[in-house]
């Protein structure tokens, strides 16, 4: 996963009032949330020949313009992931772009009222002009955790996953409970076993589509491993040879997964 920060190379900013110029940051995604990018995997220079939904400018990026670009085309594009296996730093800001992009495509219309939004000057918030409603950006916290008895790592197979890998327990924050009460919840309903000294490691912003990850590690306490063959469908303790890596060090699962490793 990415260690740097993202604010190393970028300053945020926010406007639907400027147009991009030529050498400014074009960030253009289709309706699947994919990037464009040309056959060198190079950003596109200009909007020539893009069907243009919106354009906002979102910041300064490397000391130039960034602007993020809704088209409509039936055209794919470059999924996020493939983009970070090679170029950590352009998936770094894109991941921030579209967000932003999600968040103005949703909030351009009240909910509320129905009415068009207005961007804030200031701060970024869409606002509606006629009952007051504002829309911030929406981010799903959500937990992951690393389960350690003696040498071996608790892993389960995910029902929503494509692949037949094994992946650490994660879930989301529900209303009104603390990050460290989702991990326990978590944890005992998916499969069944209760853990101590929980502890938190880093976070993760995590675009698929709007998470903030939060990254834990946890002793096993008690209880034997029970799924619920729903989004659950097995789960079991391995020593860290026989645990399949993927192929990408993109999340902070992979983060965890090889901090437990290194410990062995």
């Amino acid at each position: 996963m990415i260690e740097k920060s993202l604010y190393e190379n970028y300053q945020i900013d926010f406007s639907d009032n400027i147009a991009p110029a030529t050498d400014d940051i074009l960030f253009v995604f289709n309706d699947e949330r994919e990037l464009f990018l040309t056959d060198d995997n190079e950003l596109p220079e200009n909007l020539d020949n893009f069907n243009v939904d919106f354009c906002l400018f979102i910041g300064h990026y490397n000391g130039k313009k960034a602007f993020v670009v809704n088209v409509e085309t039936s055209d794919s594009f470059c999924p996020l992931q493939e983009v970070y296996e090679f170029n950590h730093d352009l998936y770094h800001i894109a991941g921030k772009a579209v967000l932003v992009r999600d968040w103005y495509l949703s909030h351009r219309f009240c909910g509320r009222c129905g009415v068009r939004t207005l961007l804030d000057e200031k701060d970024m918030m869409l606002k509606c002009p006629s009952c007051g409603q504002v829309h911030y950006p929406r981010i799903a916290p959500a937990i992951i955790v690393a389960i350690r008895k003696g040498d071996e790592l608790l892993m389960a197979k995910h029902s929503y996953h494509d692949n037949i890998r094994y992946a650490l327990i994660a879930g989301f924050v529900e209303p009104g409970e603390t990050i460290e009460e989702a991990v326990h919840r978590e944890v005992l309903e998916e499969v069944g076993v209760r853990i101590k000294n929980l502890k938190y490691q880093r976070s993760q912003s995590w675009p698929f589509p709007n998470s903030l990850m939060l990254a834990f590690t946890a002793e096993y306490d008690s209880g034997d491993i029970k799924v619920d063959g729903d989004e659950i469908l097995k789960a079991k303790w391995f020593k860290k040879d026989e645990i399949i890596r993927y192929g990408s060090d993109i999340s902070i699962s992979d983060w965890l997964i090889q901090n437990f490793i290194d410990s062995i």
